[in-house]
């Protein structure tokens, strides 16, 4: 069993970043450009930023 240290590691963020490209194209192909589709969108940048600022070497 993994210790739980407090670390997050880095693949989470790409993960979450490609669920939230996945249910913004679901979004965007049922409802149109929304407030939920630019939301979710936002989101994946978020995500997929975050990984990579995670994966710059110190």
């Amino acid at each position: 069993m993994a210790s739980f240290d407090g670390e997050i590691p880095a693949i989470w963020f790409l993960i979450s970043s490609i669920g939230f490209v996945i249910l913004s194209f679901i979004q965007f192909r049922n409802t149109g450009k929304s407030l939920n589709t630019i939301f979710l969108s936002v989101m994946a940048v978020i995500f997929f930023i975050s990984y990579i600022i995670l994966m710059i070497p110190r």
